[in-house]
């Protein structure tokens, strides 16, 4: 299995887009579950971490580099 490396306030690419259109996530909770947040609508979802791993594509900007 590939590590992928996130963190909290991450931007990350989920494998299939929202259908307000766009595919970009902020992680804003990390834990057992964790809620990203649309960067296009604002709606936030929650998921276990283990179906996170399976969708999550990519880290697209990590939080250390916005600003």
């Amino acid at each position: 299995m590939i590590n992928k490396d996130y963190g909290l306030h991450d931007i990350v690419q989920m494998r299939k887009p929202h259908p307000c259109g766009t595919n970009a996530w902020e992680i804003i909770r990390l834990g057992a579950d964790i809620r990203i947040k649309c960067q296009g609508c604002g709606q936030s979802v929650m998921m276990p971490r283990n179906e996170f791993n399976k969708k999550m594509k990519k880290v697209i900007q990590p939080a250390s580099q916005q600003a």
